[in-house]
């Protein structure tokens, strides 16, 4: 493994329970454990798993009216976004392709923003030139890591029970373990669960803790991936790039509708000129769709989409073995003819045409916790 690789609060966490570390975004990271990626997704499913996301970039934007200032970045509503609350939002570029996919939660006085792992450098330097002087932004040193799973709110119960009342994209500070902790009631994995940023001098400690919970196994990032990909969330660099509009991206209800055309806020972000037309007269030529194949060999990444008559229609962005359905599941670009749920087109796998059919997503009913 390269020796300049970063290394989480939780190295050695991983280290003492057998995972597989891989290079990731420039870190050090678990792949898996024992259990393997299979049972690791399952036991998410059915009970708790625990996540180190601390990879990501977690951020500070400070000033006067920081929601406004930050609007001019991003077509998401958050001058409306409640104190307490977060909201799934994207950088846009000049040219209407989406710069990084982020979470921004409504402090109050600031805003805390959780950017990828492997843009956040970019990201960093895309808020200091984006805005204005009267606007800091600070890159935080904490950890990241997020509980998750059906047994997850039963674990929270017992490490802080006050965050149990949180719904679903809610955001506070608690208490805990003589720490100050921020936790969300979020995640990416489809399941209930809270995402928890914690000093990193206290990191080490609530993971152990909360491995040593009988619900909780540690989940690697292979079935990190494989959970995402059959709650139908886009991964960046993937699914989502610099070439992609949110109206491709199937994203359009990420964007504001204060933002769009006729919205009391019309634009102000970068593209707008491009991504605002596209939503109004819905006039893209492909459209991210997810895709159920049959039988049990994954479809992967790269993988090319053609109609009955051997057309070129597409390609898969993330592709996967589901072990909740049993099946494969991938998602990507076609030819907005063949977007159409139950369009049946062929992934190409080493040769040989497998048929897979355009379905709606997410792939497994998505149980987020709303109160």
């Amino acid at each position: 493994m390269p020796d300049d690789l970063h290394q989480t609060p939780l190295h050695d966490v991983h280290v003492s329970h057998g995972a597989k570390m891989v290079p990731f975004a420039g870190y050090s990271m678990p792949v898996q454990y024992a259990l393997g990626v299979k049972k690791e997704h399952e036991h998410t499913r059915d009970a708790c798993g625990l996540f180190d996301v601390s990879h990501m970039g977690q951020l500070i934007v400070s000033g006067p009216s920081p929601a406004r200032a930050i609007e001019t970045l991003v077509p998401a509503d958050i001058v409306g976004l409640p104190t307490g609350m977060q909201r799934y939002a994207f950088f846009t570029g000049n040219e209407g392709g989406l710069l990084d996919d982020l979470m921004i939660a409504n402090r109050g006085e600031d805003l805390y923003i959780v950017v990828n792992a492997a843009c956040k450098d970019q990201d960093v330097a895309h808020l200091r030139i984006g805005l204005d002087a009267e606007h800091q932004v600070e890159v935080l040193d904490r950890a990241l890591m997020a509980l998750q799973g059906p047994q997850a709110k039963d674990v929270m119960a017992r490490l802080c029970p006050e965050a149990c009342n949180l719904v679903f994209m809610h955001h506070g500070q608690f208490e805990v373990l003589g720490t100050v902790l921020w936790i969300s009631r979020s995640g990416y994995t489809g399941e209930d669960g809270f995402e928890i940023s914690v000093p990193v001098d206290a990191a080490e400690r609530l993971a152990t803790w909360l491995l040593d919970q009988p619900e909780v196994e540690p989940i690697g990032l292979g079935a990190r991936d494989s959970l995402r990909l059959e709650a139908g969330l886009c991964l960046y660099g993937h699914d989502l790039d610099t070439q992609t509009t949110p109206a491709e991206a199937s994203l359009i209800w990420a964007v504001g509708k204060s933002r769009r055309i006729g919205g009391e806020r019309e634009g102000g972000f970068p593209g707008a000129d491009v991504i605002l037309p596209q939503i109004d007269t819905k006039q893209i030529t492909r459209k991210r769709v997810g895709l159920l194949g049959e039988g049990r060999a994954p479809v992967r990444e790269g993988t090319q989409l053609y109609s009955a008559e051997n057309r070129h229609v597409g390609y898969v962005t993330s592709g996967s073995f589901g072990p909740t359905l049993g099946k494969p599941v991938a998602m990507g670009y076609v030819d907005i003819e063949f977007a159409a749920l139950e369009t049946t087109v062929y992934a190409d796998v080493r040769g040989k045409r497998l048929p897979m059919q355009v379905s709606r997503m997410p792939f497994v009913q998505a149980k987020y916790y709303r109160g």
